[in-house]
């Protein structure tokens, strides 16, 4: 429980310290939007698969 209070205490005179001097560095810049424009996913492209392909082994008793 110490350990927890110690971090806490410290994290919170970080922030609170970065909170007083932010108008000294200036604001933070915008935050980036993506965009809202919908993925294609109906048609996947094709996937080459080298090897064999994977099949689960159910029956352990038989190989």
């Amino acid at each position: 429980m110490f350990l927890l209070g110690a971090v806490t205490l410290c994290c919170t005179i970080v922030a609170g310290t970065l909170a007083l001097l932010e108008p000294l560095f200036g604001q933070a810049p915008e935050r980036q939007v993506a965009e809202s424009k919908s993925a294609d996913v109906a048609a996947p492209p094709a996937v080459r698969v080298v090897g064999a392909p994977f099949v689960p082994n159910v029956k352990p008793r038989e190989r």
